[in-house]
């Protein structure tokens, strides 16, 4: 693919690393979720180790919590590990609850994927 194309398979995000602000790896992207409706993806479902662990191995971190590094093929967050320590439980049936997506987004400081912002 050209080099400025920011087009990507999900394939080739799964396993990438995930580095706190500081520049330490805190863990890698396990998985994707996809918002059926729009096709945006809304979630990473991030597997933790090192610094950040917290007791959640995995965790579905708001997409717009990560920022590409195309420099270093990582992404980075500002989420700390006292964030992941009072997260709101997650469970199987999270996701299936606007509540629930409403704390997260809150709580990580993230834009909600759910409110359209203005094309520009």
């Amino acid at each position: 693919p050209p080099p400025n194309n920011s087009l990507v398979s999900s394939n080739d995000v799964e396993g990438t690393k995930v580095y706190d602000a500081e520049g330490n790896a805190i863990g890698s992207i396990d998985r994707l979720m996809i918002d059926q409706t729009s096709g945006k993806v809304v979630y990473a479902l991030v597997n933790f180790g090192g610094v950040l662990t917290a007791g959640h191995n995995h965790y579905p971190l708001p997409w717009s919590a990560l920022r590409y590094d195309a420099e270093a093929n990582s992404y980075s967050t500002n989420v700390t590990d006292q964030q992941l320590q009072n997260a709101p439980h997650f469970s199987g049936d999270s996701l299936d609850s606007r509540v629930w997506e409403q704390h997260v987004h809150i709580h990580f400081e993230a834009s909600p994927y759910w409110v359209s912002r203005p094309e520009g």
